[in-house]
């Protein structure tokens, strides 16, 4: 779980990083990665709910 949380908080950096720079800069291309970072973070949130309540179940 302690990886699983690792990765989420990296994929939200990477995603907030790149909603800034569309934000302030108007980087297009930061707007796709972004994008492509909320796709990635759904999955990953499904994840933790399957294992977090696999852990409740303990």
């Amino acid at each position: 779980m302690k990886e699983l949380l690792e990765q989420i908080n990296a994929q939200y950096e990477a995603f907030n990083n790149d909603a800034n720079s569309q934000l302030e800069s108007g980087n297009k291309a930061a707007g796709t990665r972004a994008r492509k970072a909320t796709l990635d973070m759904t999955k990953l949130m499904k994840e933790f709910r399957k294992v977090s309540i696999e852990a409740s179940k303990k």
